[in-house]
């Protein structure tokens, strides 16, 4: 009888530390064009209004709106909590963000925004969500893409480099569980046309700049870089740049490891073209959150296989039939609009102690 009460005990105190356990849900979604209805006369959104190419109208925005809040919804129900933190590229202004949490299905998270409005043509911008009951804010920088003082040869001259402009890159700086953490959100230039084989590198190699500056700053801060990177974890920007590594084990102080390296070669994607899959939907972590002591808080694996990322798609967020069947099922199609979520899956990834 002793024995079965002291095991009873035994139980009900590991069942007790298990709840007591918090993990923390870091995420990155491109929304695929986000934009509100009314004419912003700094950009070039013409395709985005009533009267424009794409015919946008309140009922089309409100449906796109209803859209990403389901996905963020469907990833709740997986994990059993909102992101902490959350990621968005490919938005217009802070007024979208605004309207998207706002809506009542979001409303239980309570999201806050960091949101800076940046040079594109076209207006868009990346910008962060948080919980405020885990994530304390501490302060942000939009960080711009400059030329200077970089080790990457151009294929731009001076004049066309002063002209040329990019969405800058959000650093978010914040406290979790006690732990300063730093989150970096990007969407580096694209590949459209076979440009950017030199510009994505640049975008990476400020990212990891700023955030080894940071360090200096903030001894024993961890960082997550995520963002839509027009590049695989496997290339050039990421590997070189970024300094990322497939696995925990082979990583040095000064780098990153991406969880989605490894998935990537295992057949996943956050994207299809022409029928080929890539992961352009990065996040990595830096030394300091990949390999912390028992304790501290660190990448926990998300999945049966041991991945440490997760590409989360559903059938309703996927085209179920016609030439893109299998691939994102996005807003637009051959220039008509079709009513889906984003033409990208989001990432998400699960650190904890």
């Amino acid at each position: 009888m002793k024995k079965i009460f002291l095991l009873t005990i035994l139980l009900v105190l590991g069942i007790s530390s298990f709840a007591q356990k918090q993990n923390y849900v870091i995420g990155f979604y491109n929304v695929e064009n986000l934009f509100d209805i009314y004419d912003d006369p700094l950009t070039d959104d013409a395709e985005f209004l009533p009267e424009g190419k794409n015919k946008w109208t309140q009922p089309k925005y409100e449906k796109k709106l209803h859209n990403i809040a389901r996905v963020i919804n469907a990833m709740r129900d997986e994990n059993g909590v909102y992101h902490t933190v959350l990621g968005v590229s490919e938005i217009e202004n802070r007024l979208v963000l605004e309207d998207l949490v706002s809506l009542p299905e979001l409303t239980g998270a309570n999201y806050q925004i960091v949101h800076y409005d940046g040079p594109d043509a076209r207006g868009v911008d990346v910008g962060l969500l948080y919980r405020p009951d885990q994530f304390q804010y501490i302060d942000s920088e939009s960080i711009p893409f400059t030329f200077e003082d970089s080790k990457i040869e151009f294929f731009m001259d001076e004049e066309e480099q002063k002209e040329f402009k990019t969405r800058d890159i959000l650093m978010v700086h914040g406290q979790i569980d006690g732990e300063d953490i730093a989150v970096y959100v990007a969407h580096l230039p694209s590949r459209i046309g076979g440009k950017g084989k030199d510009l994505r590198p640049r975008g990476a190699e400020i990212i990891y700049n700023h955030a080894a500056a940071l360090k200096e700053e903030y001894p024993g801060i961890k960082i997550v870089v995520m963002g839509d990177m027009n590049d695989n974890p496997t290339d050039e920007s990421m590997v070189v740049w970024m300094h990322s590594k497939a696995e925990i084990a082979d990583m040095e102080p000064g780098d990153f490891y991406s969880p989605f390296i490894r998935m990537l070669a295992d057949g996943y994607g956050s994207l299809a073209y022409r029928g080929v899959w890539n992961i352009y939907d990065n996040i990595l972590v830096d030394y300091n959150l990949a390999q912390a002591p028992d304790g501290g808080l660190k990448i926990l694996p998300v999945h049966k296989k041991g991945y440490c990322g997760r590409v989360f798609k559903k059938s309703f967020m996927t085209q179920q039939k016609g030439q893109y069947k299998g691939t994102p099922f996005r807003t637009f199609s051959n220039g008509g609009f079709i009513g889906g979520y984003s033409d990208h899956y989001p990432t998400y990834i699960v650190i904890g102690k």
